[in-house]
Order: C-alpha cells, then structure tokens, then sequence
C-alpha cells in the first residue's frame, strides 16, 4: 500500500501565525521548527508556496520584500520559517545591517531549529550570499539542504550538470554533510525529495513507518 509522507498533511493545512522583525518576538523557542534562506529573487516564497500549497509567503517581483522572520504553523510543534531574502542593492544599508543581526542571532540562538533550506537559483548559484550560510551551518552543525530553484530555466542535461557540479564544489569546500537536488515551483519539480527531507528533520519519519506497518 503506497502511503504518502506525513509531512504532506501538513503542509497543506499549514497557517500563517506571526512576523517577528527581532528573535525576542519569536514564538515560543520548543518543538520543531526548520527555516527558508536564499539571497533575494532565488525563488524562496514560490518554492516554500508550492511545498504548503497555498500562498503563504509573499512572491514580488521586486526582490528583498521579505523583510521580517515569517512564521507558519504545520501543527502544535512544528513550523516552518520564512527568512528575510537578502543582498538586493536597493535596499538600505541600515536595514541589511539590522537584518542581519538578528538573523545571526535567530539562527545561532534558536533550540528548536533543526534544519535550513537554502534556496539557489540554478542559474546563479554560490552567491557570496550562499557561501557565507554554507559556512555558518557547518560552523554550527545544522542540517542543511539546498533547492536549485527555477531548474525548469535550463534543459534537464543543463540543469543536471550544474547540480554535479555545485555539489562537487561543496563537497570539496564543505564536507559531504550538505545534501541537494533540483527543483522547480511551476513544474512542481522535486517535491518529493525536499518532503522527505522536511519529515526527517520534524522526527516524521518514524510516524509514516508506524502508520505503513499499521496498514499492513
């Protein structure tokens, strides 16, 4: 009997539930929570939209509109976290600066964390942006996956090159502990994978083995 993820129930009845501008506005720091980067304009809100879908995150195409820590609640202990999109020229210097400070104490600082996602677009990947969140998640020992967002830009064999390679430079540079694959929001392009990823880090895993066992 094909069973689908645990997450997928989830996501799907997921809420928007608060912005926070500074990490003392966060919700309370229990349970599970994983959380969206990527430099602005790399397809996060349309990639974090398809994976609960419905329109939960802000798409513009004006990039760096994310400006706060967007909350979004799966269930009682689990969420999922929208990042403020960074490096877009235009935006204030003062503002960058406040971003980044709080986004550096939200990621060192934050118990229930469990994992990032970080969104590159797959024309444009390992943005100074990029190399500096592969650094910081392997400093602090955070699970990180990264979305090649907009891969339906390049020909599959185009896109399939670039995911080599990007993953040779950071399995050189890194470690081989940063796990990727493509994606595409409009071609609903590797869902399932980044699902699976989603499961493990909220401890869904287990809870989809129960059910499957349960079934039989």
């Amino acid at each position: 009997m094909q069973l689908k993820n645990p997450i997928l129930g989830l996501c799907q009845q997921s809420t928007f539930m608060l912005s926070a501008a500074k990490v003392d506005q966060c919700p309370d720091d229990e349970g599970f929570e994983v959380a969206f980067a990527g430099r602005s304009n790399a397809g996060k809100s349309s990639a974090l939209n398809t994976l609960t879908h419905a329109s939960l995150a802000r798409t513009s195409k004006t990039p760096g509109r994310t400006q706060l820590l967007n909350f979004f609640k799966l269930d009682d202990d689990r969420r999922l976290v929208d990042l403020p999109g960074y490096g877009y020229a235009k935006v204030p210097i003062p503002l960058k600066l406040h971003w980044q400070r709080h986004l550096e104490a939200y990621l060192g600082g934050r118990e229930s964390l469990k994992g990032l996602i970080l969104m590159m677009d797959i024309r444009h990947p390992m943005t100074d942006f990029d190399l500096l969140m592969l650094d910081w998640a392997v400093a602090a020992g955070m699970p990180m996956h990264i979305l090649l967002t907009k891969a339906d830009k390049l020909t599959y064999g185009a896109a399939k090159n670039v995911l080599l390679k990007v993953q040779a430079d950071i399995r050189k540079g890194w470690g081989d502990a940063i796990s990727i694959q493509l994606f595409s929001a409009p071609k609903r392009m590797g869902l399932e994978d980044a699902y699976t990823v989603l499961a493990g880090w909220m401890e869904l895993a287990d809870k989809g083995a129960e059910i499957a066992q349960s079934a039989e």
